[in-house]
């Protein structure tokens, strides 16, 4: 576990789905709306959030072979359309999310790098006042100029921007593909298992200084 003081970090990068947000039912409610405009019965809510994280195309294809029906070409943008009408329905910040970046605001700088569209993501972030802990500049989205996650060069992108380096920078998300991007970065790590991401990271790869936490005040012993 890390056993370094909060003050001497200088850059906490969040995943957005599954870490500051609560957004699974919206997501699934989506998919399971295009699986059945497809003639396909819908799947559970916790195995879509299982097939989220490498963002929207990788959702809709696993949707699509985890019910044994072919995808239609315009899957992808079907999708998106339909998660557009649902996106602020039921999604929500983590209980003790906007508490714990009010602290960590004052000790060092706040970033958010996710795989989802940048426009959902600022809807989102505006619309549950999340976006006041972020610098506009500081939030990346899986359609920007950088490769999406595990790929780091976002990341690194985000740590050069805030004057920090991988040393004083942690990740904070709830998936093996957040794992998987620090680690490239290399950059400290901190998985949020209350997350719905947490069910696919291979727990065997967990080093014994990376950080699990189980609820979002925990982020303050940091």
């Amino acid at each position: 576990m890390l056993s370094h003081d909060v003050t001497r970090l200088q850059l906490i990068v969040f995943d957005l789905d599954g870490t500051l947000i609560d957004s699974r039912r919206d997501i699934a409610d989506a998919a399971n709306a295009l699986l059945v405009s497809c003639g396909a019965p819908p799947i559970a809510e916790t195995d879509i959030g299982r097939m989220v994280g490498d963002g929207a195309a990788r959702l809709v294809a696993r949707a699509f072979t985890a019910s044994g029906i072919e995808r239609p070409p315009d899957a992808l943008e079907r999708y998106l359309a339909l998660y557009d009408e649902r996106l602020l329905n039921h999604t929500r910040p983590y209980p003790g999310i906007p508490a714990a970046l009010d602290v960590l605001q004052s000790a060092c700088t706040l970033a958010v790098l996710t795989n989802k569209p940048l426009a959902s993501t600022r809807r989102i972030l505006d619309a549950l006042d999340l976006a006041r802990y972020f610098s506009s500049s500081l939030v990346l989205g899986g359609d920007g100029p950088f490769a999406r996650k595990p790929d780091p060069a976002a990341l690194r992108h985000l740590i050069g921007c805030a004057g920090a380096d991988a040393a004083t920078t942690v990740m904070v998300g709830d998936s093996a593909i957040d794992w998987q991007t620090a680690r490239a970065a290399p950059a400290r790590l901190c998985l949020a298992r209350y997350g719905f991401g947490f069910d696919s990271m291979p727990l065997h790869e967990i080093a014994a200084d990376d950080r699990l936490i189980d609820e979002p005040g925990e982020l303050l012993s940091l």
